[in-house]
């Protein structure tokens, strides 16, 4: 988080992660006793930095001497890593910023101001010119919604958020919880017991699609208050120093990899546009429809759709490549509505050979406005901004419910994509073996590593990968009580160093030009405990009962969810995130619009992740995660016909066994653990068998046992790793 931005994850507690477990010290260890720009360093100074010192009976780490950060990178990777610009967290004051806005929320007779998350395009992730909910209350994290009135602001997000933004909202601002709070399942169900009569709520109408917003006018309504649509963002007002717009340049993705002609798909949108029925109001006369009551055209908004509908790509979102962009697609003609400083002669040709027209980003409004390609009405999906809808009039446009026919397109992978995201699993599992080979061996000869370091080496081994082109998302590397929070990512100044009594989490993704990788691992290197050994195999049983599952047609993710809760749930444990989401091929991490927290039926070409998870709040947290392709299967008895489906597993790295309690495990579920680390070892084998580190250590996890050796006598431990 997938973070990153991310699937929702468990509830914290309002501790900081630092003083909730007794083993660590209540002040962030200090990185300059040891040489400290996050390099890998020796064990001497473990005091001083506050790790976790090894089990008594961990192997005696050897009095080396300190090393500088090129013990682990050199080269460009460690020039990289040294211009990472590490800003200190602090909380931003927003008295001065809340002022201005009051102020204009004064002209506008406004009583309260409500600031989304999304940009105009409703993406899950924005560039930084749109973070103006970040801007106006400090708060980073990637979902919530803003609301000022006149004597107060509140920051609303979910579960996933709490800590994070506890520590970073300053005093002017409230924190609502939701949706445990009670009455309060979202920000909208907030605004409503908050507003009375005449009540006016300010709100940029091209941040807020058209269902939340009608839905939320009609609500407004009756409470005798009024949504109003200031003609100028009022954050953008207050934002003197707002970054400009990305002119990152677009690229072309080409169809080695797009596996089908944009072309194709413009014709196949044509199609769909032909094929809709002609909205004809129920006064209307009889006979044949008019001009104007036909459907002509449609704009598409999402940027990962403009992105695919065209096989273009860009940089304008961290992790997302997407660019800024509209498009406009009628029956015989299509506008590019982007930034034109971005299109390269490679881009320009690419669309003239579509017969698309490449226009300024801005134009998209007025040529709304003057409805430039002439009679006949404009189909736009419920998630678009209610600012084109109100430009458009009702006459001139119609709501087609989500998912969009693009997005509902844009999910099925075909063959090319499938084999991309064979081939960008195999590569990427390939690394991340390297990787962990590395970390094992690192951690084993006493240096002290941190989560920080972790994770960049691990972006080293992926940045050497063909058709590397960055990361999904933010890196997820936790050690300890930082496990357990989710959205966790580390820095250099105040990442902690991996110890050896908790699980170590890694959930991290690369982007590729054949896929998109999201891939979750959590490893432990000393001895677990029995609860961490409990919760483990929990966690695997329901990963396992997912991957096995065969289903009919028709079925949901949301049908198959209890799988892999039900293990966890016999214990009275949960875990409060999405099972798992669908992802692009080298586009969003997060797609839909299936999923495991989705009505949508599955079916053959879906890819979803598969990522159940238990976290013991302040102390550590345990998620394994997969990617799956949803394929055909053969059953024995093929009830009602050849309607039955199930998952391969695109996810090619091993699953540790030393966490996992094999009294707990069915025969099948042995087997399928076993089976599992010896394919890898089998794809993986032929990849690195020139690194004699990786191979054994991956040789030794497709070979060794389930579980841990016992404590022999006096507590003696060995384990024959």
């Amino acid at each position: 988080m997938g973070r990153p931005v991310r699937p929702p994850l468990t509830p914290i507690t309002d501790a900081s992660p630092r003083t909730s477990s007794s083993s660590r010290p209540t002040v962030p260890p200090k990185r300059s006793s040891t040489q400290r720009s996050k390099e890998s360093s020796r064990s001497g100074a473990s005091k001083q930095s506050g790790a976790v010192s090894a089990s008594r009976f961990s192997p005696r780490r050897p009095n080396l001497s300190p090393a500088d950060s090129q013990s682990t990178l050199v080269g460009s990777a460690l020039e990289r890593k040294m211009n990472d610009v590490d800003e200190p967290k602090e909380k931003v004051v927003t008295t001065q910023r809340l002022e201005e806005l009051r102020t204009l929320m004064l002209k506008e007779t406004l009583d309260y101001y409500v600031i989304p998350s999304e940009d105009a395009h409703g993406s899950e992730y924005v560039a930084a010119c749109d973070k103006r909910r970040q801007f106006i209350s400090g708060f980073t994290g990637s979902a919530g919604q803003a609301i000022v009135s006149k004597g107060n602001a509140y920051l609303i997000t979910d579960s996933r958020y709490w800590l994070q933004a506890e520590e970073e909202l300053d005093s002017n601002w409230t924190l609502i919880r939701v949706p445990l709070v009670e009455n309060f399942k979202d920000w909208q169900s907030f605004l409503l017991s908050r507003i009375g009569e005449g009540s006016r709520i300010g709100l940029d109408a091209r941040m807020v699609s058209w269902a939340k917003a009608s839905a939320l006018n009609s609500a407004v309504q009756r409470l005798g208050a009024k949504l109003v649509f200031p003609t100028q963002n009022l954050i953008d007002l207050v934002w003197k120093s707002k970054p400009a717009r990305s002119k990152e340049p677009v690229f072309v993705h080409s169809r080695r990899f797009a596996g089908q002609d944009a072309s194709a798909k413009l014709d196949s949108i044509r199609r769909w546009i032909a094929a809709q029925p002609p909205a004809k109001p129920g006064y209307s006369k009889p006979g044949p429809p008019t001009d104007a009551q036909k459907h002509v055209a449609t704009l598409i908004t999402g940027l990962s759709n403009v992105a695919w509908t065209l096989n273009l790509r860009g940089h304008d979102v961290p992790f997302n490549p997407v660019f800024q962009a509209y498009l406009f697609v009628s029956l015989e003609s299509a506008v590019l509505f982007v930034e034109l400083a971005k299109l390269t002669d490679d881009v320009r040709n690419h669309l003239s050979a579509l017969h698309v027209e490449p226009r300024e980003y801005n134009n998209l409004w007025s040529f709304l406005r003057r409805a430039s390609w002439g009679p006949g009405k404009v189909l736009i999906a419920d998630d678009a901004s209610y600012a084109i809808s109100l430009l458009l009039t009702h006459f001139r446009y119609t709501i087609v419910p989500s998912p969009s026919f693009v997005d509902e397109r844009k999910a099925i992978k075909n063959e090319i994509e499938i084999e991309g995201l064979r081939s960008a699993y195999l590569r990427d599992g390939a690394s991340y073996v390297r990787w962990l080979a590395w970390l094992e061996d690192k951690l084993a000869k006493g240096y002290q590593v941190t989560e920080y370091e972790a994770a960049q080496r691990l972006t080293e081994y992926r940045r050497k990968n063909d058709h590397f082109e960055g990361l999904a998302y933010e890196n997820i590397s936790a050690t300890g009580p930082n496990a357990a929070l989710p959205h966790y990512s580390p820095t250099k100044s105040a990442a902690l160093f991996i110890d050896r009594d908790t699980p170590y989490l890694n959930d991290s993704g690369a982007q590729y030009r054949d896929g998109t990788i999201d891939t979750t691992r959590t490893v432990h290197f000393g001895r677990p405990t029995v609860e961490q050994c409990e919760a483990f195999t929990r966690v695997l049983q329901g990963h396992i009962s997912i991957d096995s599952a065969f289903f009919p047609e028709g079925t949901s993710g949301r049908s198959l969810d209890v799988l892999a809760r039900n293990a966890l749930w016999k214990e009275g444990l949960n875990y409060l995130h999405g099972t798992g989401h669908g992802f692009g091929s080298f586009l969003n991490v997060h797609e839909g619009p299936h999923g495991f927290s989705s009505d949508t039926p599955l079916v053959p070409g879906h890819v979803i992740t598969n990522e159940p998870g238990f976290y013991n709040d302040g102390k550590w947290g345990i998620r394994i995660e997969s990617a799956l392709l949803v394929k055909k299967v053969q059953t024995k008895h093929e009830f009602n016909g050849n309607i039955w489906l199930g998952f391969e597993r695109l996810t090619v790295v091993p699953i540790q066994t030393k966490m996992v309690k094999e009294g707990m495990l069915s025969k099948s579920e042995i087997a399928w653990i076993k089976d599992h680390n010896k394919r890898c070892f089998e794809k993986l084998e032929p990849l690195i068998r020139e690194d004699k580190r990786a191979l054994k250590w991956l040789r030794r996890e497709a070979e060794r046992g389930i579980g841990q050796a016992s404590p022999g006598p006096g507590g003696i431990s060995i384990d024959w790793d």
